[in-house]
């Protein structure tokens, strides 16, 4: 299993790896070994797309060389492109949309009855639940958790909402079951996942809200940290911010996808905040938590962008010293509103002011990173660094898996997935370096 993209086809893929083990299927991470290659994608830029693509024709050549007698592609891609896909594709024995996951194994078993390429593209309304096997990927020390599926922002840049369908809330009593049969298998970090986390709860009834998870997953024994990402900027309340600020168990660490602060960009991408709204947001954080890493992810190149809009994105970047940042160059996706708008950006000046605005969150963050020297963090120990068998790695709770820094731990002794106090003693644009402390 070979999967693209975000942590919630990550889930997707685990869940499929379940059902496949439950059905006798050995998993193996051999691609020379697998009699059946699934490739799960992404399709939601330009660039994942891409991805998608060269892995799929890369994998195809294990049709040819190795023991590989099916070649499966299954999420957003085959949902979004099936027709295309069954042309251009034809080394591909079988296409799964993302409403199939759970029926991975009783497709795989109609196709030993049926010659050529079959497809398996449903209306997008899928949506897991506890009993459902999962197989976790992820070292066993953290996981993800999966809290609802789709998104109703329509935002009008994004293909999600056709990809994924509209919002649903996984059920309460189901999410706590996964997050405790999670923590009793070791999990010690949980971090929640959803396209907008803030608005779990709003198709529930009883009044479930995000909150309402929180305060149930802080009872969980054994469960240390518990993350939140992907936290719209309308939907962080008062009284989220305060469980954040005084719940120990919940990192003091959000995620909020702003995409832009120039009022005329926000509203031709159709989100709900505006400059003002998103700057007393910030505020207000940094006022009630003061220790708080904000990550957020920013798109250059939008259509119609101006030099001025692009300037006072820089200048908001410069003032807020975000602690982590993603920069996305606007990609014109079929389907979405935005690619029918007038006046799109050359992709030289896309290229141009991503690059110019990476440079200067490099510089943001190395010095938010030496504002932490001498300071006590807690760290999550990874294991040995990929860059010398003499240090070991891990992470601070101030830093997400797979896209945040590191810390690199040159003095004292741990297990991997242990938790430890660390005293920071340098830095480097995005990771720290320190030392274990009693």
């Amino acid at each position: 299993m070979v999967s693209l993209g975000c942590p919630k086809n990550l889930v997707d893929a685990e869940v499929m790896l379940g059902y496949l083990g439950k059905d006798g299927y050995e998993i193996t991470t051999d691609e020379q070994q697998a009699d059946i290659i699934i490739v799960n994608t992404c399709s939601f830029i330009k660039e994942a797309k891409q991805e998608s693509i060269d892995t799929i024709l890369d994998l195809a050549d294990r049709k040819h060389d190795a023991n590989c007698k099916l070649l499966i592609v299954t999420g957003c891609l085959p949902q979004r492109y099936q027709e295309e896909l069954a042309k251009e594709l034809p080394e591909v024995d079988i296409f799964v949309g993302t409403a199939d996951y759970p029926r991975i194994a009783e497709i795989i078993a109609e196709k030993r009855g049926i010659s050529g390429q079959i497809r398996y593209i449903s209306d997008p309304n899928y949506l897991y639940d506890a009993e459902m096997p999962r197989m976790q990927s992820s070292p066993r020390y953290y996981s993800y958790l999966k809290i609802a599926e789709g998104c109703s922002n329509c935002c009008s840049y994004c293909v999600i909402p056709s990809l994924r369908g509209s919002f649903r809330s996984r059920p309460l009593d189901l999410v706590l079951e996964e997050a405790r049969r999670l923590v009793g298998s070791g999990v010690k970090e949980l971090n929640l996942i959803a396209q907008d986390i803030t608005v779990y709860g709003s198709d529930l009834p009883g009044g479930v809200t995000l909150e309402t998870l929180l305060a149930e997953l802080v009872k969980i024994a054994g469960l240390r940290w518990i993350r939140l990402l992907y936290a719209y900027p309308d939907g962080i309340t008062d009284g989220l911010i305060a469980m954040i600020k005084n719940e120990e168990k919940i990192c003091k660490y959000l995620d909020i996808p702003l995409q832009h602060v120039s009022d005329p960009v926000l509203q031709r991408m159709n989100r709900r905040s505006s400059e003002a709204q998103i700057r007393e947001l910030v505020r207000k954080l940094r006022t009630e938590i003061p220790e708080i890493a904000i990550r957020t992810s920013l798109i250059v190149g939008f259509p119609g962008e101006t030099d001025a809009d692009f300037k006072k994105l820089c200048q908001f970047v410069e003032e807020t010293q975000f602690d982590r940042l993603g920069v996305f160059c606007y990609s014109k996706e079929d389907g979405t509103p935005a690619a029918e708008m007038s006046d799109q950006i050359t992709e030289r000046v896309k290229r141009e002011r991503y690059k110019k605005l990476m440079q200067l969150q490099a510089r943001v963050s190395f010095k938010r990173n030496r504002r932490l020297m001498d300071t006590v963090e807690e760290v999550i120990v990874e294991g040995v660094s990929d860059e010398t068998e003499l240090l070991l790695k891990g992470r601070s709770s101030r830093q997400a898996p797979d896209i945040d820094g590191m810390v690199y731990i040159t003095a004292g002794n741990a297990n991997v997935g242990d938790i430890v106090r660390l005293k920071i003693t340098d830095s480097s644009d995005y990771d720290l370096i320190g030392e274990i402390v009693e």
